[in-house]
């Protein structure tokens, strides 16, 4: 069982696959492209998991040492490039049905779901903290797709749809925040609760 858990790839995993398909790079450099890249808003990947993944790809025969015309500067420095074991893995990855059949489980709506025992004022407190949050990710991620855009230089690319996607879901809640700032005034608990007569 450990052995069939240690071989199941992660979304790291996959994320560094992908990446080294793409060209090869050592784990400093992998860092670097996933940081430019903003991965983490969509991957959650950190650092040492990207260190932590080349060395178990290499240890399946998923990546493997590439050529490189620059010095070596220790292990850590060791090229890597996606093999084709590697490529069929992601691409096996790709096909599991878990990745369209899952719900995100948003921070803010369990925050609201437990809010009612929250100190008085706090509610309008965190809803208006919210929307200034999501303000600033929303000018962030349509500055971000005017990079993309420019840099790969048509809309019909994943980067931009994943992107459009995000900004249409942003504006959605701030339309709902809106909404919710409205009809804070009228906020009250359950009327019929079951168990309570």
């Amino acid at each position: 069982m450990a052995r069939t858990e240690k071989r199941e790839l992660t979304t790291p995993d996959l994320v560094l696959l992908s990446l080294l398909a793409e060209r090869p790079m050592h784990g400093y450099e992998a860092n670097l492209e996933l940081q430019r890249r903003q991965v983490q808003d969509w991957a959650g990947v950190s650092r040492p998991q990207v260190y932590y993944s080349l060395e178990k790809l290499e240890r399946l025969g998923l990546v493997r040492a590439a050529e490189s015309d620059e010095p070596q500067a220790g292990p850590e420095r060791r090229v890597f490039v996606t093999a084709v074991r590697g490529r069929a893995a992601l691409a096996d990855a790709l096909e599991r049905e878990d990745w369209t059949v899952q719900r995100e489980r948003p921070p803010f709506l369990t925050w609201m779901a437990l809010s009612w025992q929250a100190r008085p004022g706090v509610f309008r407190q965190q809803v208006e903290r919210r929307r200034e949050f999501l303000e600033k990710e929303l000018a962030r991620e349509e500055a971000t797709l005017r990079a993309v855009q420019q840099e790969v230089g048509h809309r019909f690319h994943e980067a931009v749809w994943m992107l459009s996607l995000i900004i249409q879901q942003f504006r959605s809640e701030l339309r709902w925040l809106k909404k919710l700032s409205r009809e804070i005034h009228r906020r009250g608990p359950a009327r019929h609760v079951p168990g309570n007569s």
